[in-house]
């Protein structure tokens, strides 16, 4: 892509243009931009039927993120959905949500929190278990990641149940920040992870 494609606009923590250089070709283009990266997003994903489990549909990203162009433009619309809710960090869920909030963090100039499964952080941590539709098991947020003042975008790559995006929403509000809003690229409808994030601030590209 050439530079000229499109304007700049500068958006930094909170919002108040202290950040890096966002690009903004689908602000500028409207949502026809959206649905077409959506529909090419549509194309790259691969369906893996009976995994982890029988009767699983697994939906991979690899091939998503695994294009350089399709990757690119995917952190783009996620910039462009949460720089107007002003975060100073992004709590990006493992591990699938690394590969996306580490780009997400350093396009929006704000902090990166993980959060992981139980025993892999250092202490202090704080804990919450979470079902799935398949599993359930316990994730952790370092006891310090985050606090009074800050504001967090919750990050995956899916929402299925919705049961980590609830159990990270709880870890950080818990710890005394603000859970500004939960982004994702893929929501499988049918599966209730709206309905658990309630009425929560929330962006996904495409639903399935």
């Amino acid at each position: 892509m050439e530079a000229e494609e499109y304007g700049l606009s500068q958006v930094g923590p909170g919002g108040q243009g202290s950040g890096r250089d966002i690009p903004y070709q689908f602000r500028q283009a409207g949502p026809d931009r959206s649905a077409e990266l959506a529909d090419r997003m549509r194309a790259q994903l691969r369906t893996v039927p009976n995994f982890p489990k029988d009767g699983v549909q697994f939906r991979d990203i690899g091939p998503v993120v695994g294009s350089a162009d399709l990757f690119h433009d995917c952190v783009e619309w996620l910039t462009l959905e949460c720089a107007p809710w002003g975060p100073t960090h992004v709590a990006a869920i493992e591990s699938r949500g690394f590969i996306l909030g580490g780009a997400l963090a350093l396009a929006l100039g704000v902090g990166f929190v993980p959060v992981r499964k139980a025993g892999k952080l250092p202490p202090p941590t704080i804990s919450r278990e979470y079902s799935l539709e398949y599993s359930a098991g316990t994730l952790e947020i370092g006891g310090d990641a985050v606090g009074q003042g800050h504001r967090v975008v919750v990050l995956d790559d899916v929402l299925a149940t919705g049961g980590t995006a609830v159990a990270t929403c709880d870890l950080i509000e818990r710890l005394g920040a603000k859970v500004v809003g939960c982004a994702f690229l893929l929501e499988l409808v049918g599966l209730g992870g709206v309905q658990q994030l309630g009425d929560r601030t929330m962006a996904r590209l495409l639903a399935l």
